[in-house]
């Protein structure tokens, strides 16, 4: 597969995969939505508010004009999804008669709150019968714009699966193939959560104990929920779901683990960064019982105020006495 990328989202993840494409030899194009931030970047030729620092590769080519980086013939087009779980149905309805035929990538983790319908559901709500698949997994941007080792999940039950591997991949970026993209979806978008929990527990001075106790408990949940839903068992254990989740609830370069530490030392959360987590939280919270996903609905309860911190604790402490496992 030699067919040209695109990219749609000019924001952290989207522009880090765009450089590392453009920078090794993929026919690459970035599109962001028209505004003065976007025009910075045209002209600059850097993201400066996500990624500050690291230039665009001459072969790089950016736009905020949609008809100027998409293929005439669809049918051969790979279009990579990089916009916020909840914005992806705003994209596809927006531009749904220039997407279609497309091979439609999702790049986003998080659960469609009111529909409850992860991105590909999404993509196949809006545009019915559409070709899709999910790159996810345990990721920074810089350090993938930076050329560091980074290794994701790319899940689709598409029969050019190991095509578009070939095509995504670089030495930097290694992609494993699966074909569960339920469990895959579930996995990113879970594990968003926990580290809002895992940040909350060591912000409030609750200790490493603590956050090893809900990273590794919240882990059980995941793959439960996930079962529930038709995922299998490995897709959780591997890099969209145990992987991610590592990275997630332990670095404080992880967005919804900084939300996390805000909230539980008492300071405002940053307001100017998408988190996913919060989210993905309320819309799984509604639509499930607390049974089956107690720390997911301890951390919305949390976020919307319902519930103090000693009070999620003692909910989560004081559950009856069970068996360990799965």
């Amino acid at each position: 597969m030699t067919r040209p990328v695109t990219i749609l989202g000019a924001g952290a993840f989207g522009t880090a995969l765009a450089m590392v494409m453009a920078a090794n030899g993929r026919d690459t194009r970035l599109w962001g939505r028209p505004g003065s931030a976007m025009a910075d970047v045209i002209a600059q030729r850097e993201n400066a508010r996500h990624l500050p620092g690291l230039r665009f590769p001459a072969e790089l080519q950016v736009s905020d004009t949609l008809s100027s980086v998409l293929d005439r013939q669809n049918d051969a087009a790979v279009i990579l999804l990089a916009v916020p779980a909840q914005s992806l149905r705003t994209l596809l309805l927006e531009h749904r008669d220039s997407l279609r035929g497309a091979l439609l990538v999702a790049c986003c983790k998080g659960v469609e709150r009111g529909t409850g319908l992860l991105p590909a559901d999404v993509i196949d709500d809006v545009i019915p019968g559409a070709r899709s698949a999910v790159l996810t997994g345990p990721s920074f941007a810089a350090d993938i714009a930076s050329g560091k080792p980074t290794a994701l999940t790319l899940a689709t039950r598409d029969p050019e699966g190991e095509a578009l591997q070939e095509l995504l991949a670089t030495p930097s970026l290694r992609l494993y193939l699966n074909d569960d993209p339920v469990g895959a979806q579930l996995g990113g978008a879970l594990k968003n959560v926990i580290a809002i929990g895992a940040g909350i527990a060591i912000g409030a001075d609750l200790g490493e104990s603590a956050r090893s106790a809900l990273m590794t408990r919240g882990f059980a949940e995941m793959v439960r929920f996930a079962e529930s839903q038709g995922a299998a068992r490995e897709t959780l254990f591997g890099l969209s779901g145990f992987g991610d989740l590592v990275l997630t609830c332990t670095s404080s370069l992880s967005r919804n683990m900084r939300h996390g530490l805000a909230i539980g030392s008492g300071q405002v959360a940053e307001g100017a960064v998408t988190v996913e987590g919060v989210m993905t939280a309320h819309a799984l919270a509604e639509m499930t019982s607390q049974a089956d996903l107690p720390v997911t609905h301890m951390v919305s309860a949390l976020l919307k105020g319902h519930m103090s911190l000693s009070e999620a604790v003692a909910a989560l402490m004081l559950r009856p006495l069970r068996h360990e496992g799965y």
